[in-house]
């Protein structure tokens, strides 16, 4: 909300509203469609809630749905905030998709203090590494001070213990003024259960499961008015905060059933600022459905989104190098299904998935849909987070198998992303963690991710405790690296400069050569007739029919005229 207005709140449901404003209360008037309007005016600094009367009693004083300050938490009052800032990002002309490379990042665990000032000491270090854009992990209010983000319950604000609206802004005017994009994760399918006090004011969510919670209203009855909601926050980030993009998590939750999709309204507004500010703003989908329609541009009858994450190379490439084949890795596990996702993005094209036991997914048109708009990792959050004690995949694999799985991913023509830490080998876990101010609800959580893991065949001892203070302190990084870790780190260093020198992100994927050896003689080549990729997917020696000069590896492999000789989990980039 803008100061110098008037207070204004949508509570359909309620037979009269009251502004609690800096101590006092003052009368609301009923107008349009369920907004209701006080006489009284904005001003930065105002602290301010609202009381519903449902026709037997008012309320207790309640957040605004529409907040863009919680000082205090969820729980407490709102405050006016002024949406100036004194930008200094003017000579920023921004970073489209093509040709970037993203770093994942988690505000409170990324540094010791876990704000946004010192997150923003690190940005030189990004883009010495090579990255061009960092994506945040959501900073939307949750109750306590620890959680992964995926809680918020009030979308147009900024968590308060990493710094608040100006702190945000701070890291972006910083991020453009060190050729940084930002691009920050926002949940739009369901509210978190800590401080969510919007169903109060009306319908902004309906029954359905979503795994989380309820799924939230924008297709039932009084949508327009959450829709609006939703967009206005999509505005929000894009035009206040000057976000290059935003990572739309898990789309396939929505429940989106109008004649237009809301991404496609939500990329509408993408567009427009676009063309109005001349600097490229993005939306990046996380979805389950292997869904082309998502990244497909509107004159074909998709939604025109700038990208999505592909998890499909992931886990082909995962369960090859680790041996996991539990849960949903079961469908994975052969140079079948890596040399499928390398060539198509895609694995599940419409073919039977065991672990959902039914068909699954869709083709994608590779002569028309370009490779960057896939984006592709060797780990995120969820593939770290989502383990029983939240190990990552650098606590389990050699160095030589770490930098090999970098090696597949930057010497692809997807758009690639690491999760934070793990360009040094981070030896810190990156557990899920949450500091719910209901004890019960602490309890609950615990308990639920301790049947969930049973049910997966882990052991429940081996889960850390979400709301224990300690899981959320042993999950930030330790920057303090040994000889090991450096070596890592000048590895993907050198990958992400040949990958930028040698031009390897080269958009037409029908035009990539993506061949192995099969499931006894696991090499796989994947490149083009100039410069290719020779990676051997095993711990025995192979050798890859490809030869030619060799660029660089991690190890030192035998590379011939005709062919190349790799050992154990070895890989070369060659000059064919």
């Amino acid at each position: 909300m803008t100061a110098d207005k008037p207070f204004t709140v949508w509570a359909p449901h309620a037979q009269d509203v009251r502004l609690h404003l800096d101590g006092e209360t003052h009368p609301m008037s009923r107008g349009d469609g369920g907004w209701w309007v006080s006489d009284q005016l904005r001003s930065p600094g105002q602290r301010y809630g609202y009381e519903l009367f449902d026709g037997e009693e008012w309320s207790k004083t309640l957040p605004d749905p529409r907040t863009t300050h919680q000082p205090d938490g969820p729980h407490g009052l709102s405050e006016v905030t002024d949406p100036r800032f004194d930008w200094s990002d003017d000579a920023w002309t921004g970073r489209a998709l093509p040709g970037q490379v993203l770093y994942e990042l988690h505000i409170g665990t990324f540094t010791p203090a876990g704000t946004f000032t010192d997150a923003i000491e690190k940005l030189s270090y990004l883009r010495d590494l090579g990255v061009t854009a960092i994506e945040i992990m959501p900073v939307q209010p949750f109750g306590g001070e620890r959680n992964w983000g995926y809680d918020g319950v009030e979308w147009h604000a900024v968590q308060h213990s990493y710094g608040g609206p100006e702190g945000l802004k701070q890291l972006v005017d910083a991020a453009h003024n060190a050729g940084l994009a930002v691009i920050l994760d926002v949940v739009y399918n369901h509210f978190g259960p800590d401080g969510n006090y919007n169903g109060q004011f009306g319908p902004y969510t309906v029954p359905g499961n979503t795994g989380w919670g309820d799924a939230v209203n924008i297709s039932g009855e009084n949508s327009d008015e959450v829709r609006a909601y939703i967009l206005d926050s999509v505005r929000l980030w894009f035009e206040q905060f000057h976000i290059d993009g935003l990572r739309l998590d898990a789309v396939h939750a929505y429940d989106d059933r109008g004649a237009y999709s809301i991404m496609e309204q939500m990329q509408a507004i993408a567009d427009e600022v676009t063309a109005r500010t001349g600097v490229p703003r993005s939306l990046i989908a996380e979805s389950d459905m292997n869904d082309p329609r998502l990244i497909t541009g509107p004159e074909a009858g998709g939604y025109g989104l700038a990208g999505q994450w592909v998890d499909d190379i992931h886990h082909a490439l995962h369960t090859l190098v680790s041996g996991e084949n539990h849960a949903y890795y079961e469908d994975f596990g052969s140079m079948a299904a890596l040399e499928k996702t390398l060539r198509e993005a895609y694995y599940f094209t419409g073919g039977y998935s065991s672990y959902r036991g039914r068909n699954h997914g869709r083709p994608l048109n590779t002569r028309e849909i370009p490779a960057h708009r896939l984006v592709t990792y060797t780990t995120t959050h969820d593939q770290v987070g989502n383990r029983a004690g939240g190990d990552r995949p650098s606590m389990n694999l050699t160095p030589a198998q770490q930098v090999l799985k970098a090696a597949v991913i930057y010497s692809s023509p997807y758009t690639p992303m690491m999760f934070m830490g793990e360009e040094f080998g981070a030896k810190t876990p990156f557990a899920f963690f949450v500091s719910h101010t209901d004890e019960e609800l602490n309890r609950l959580t615990s308990e639920g991710r301790a049947r969930e893991f049973s049910r997966a065949g882990w052991n429940h001892a081996e889960v850390p405790d979400p709301a224990d203070p300690a899981t959320f302190e042993a999950s930030k990084l330790d920057w303090d690296l040994d000889d090991g870790q450096q070596e890592i780190l000048e590895a993907y260093r050198t990958l992400l400069r040949l990958r930028r020198e040698l031009g390897l992100a080269r958009p037409d994927l029908s035009q990539l050569i993506v061949e192995t050896g099969g499931e006894d003689d696991r090499w796989l080549a994947m490149g083009h007739e100039d410069v290719m990729l020779l990676a051997n997917l095993s711990g025995r020696a192979v050798t890859a029919p490809y030869g030619g000069e060799l660029i660089y590896s991690f190890t030192s492999p035998e590379v011939g005229a005709e062919e190349t000789a790799l050992g154990p989990w070895e890989f070369a980039l060659i000059r064919r």
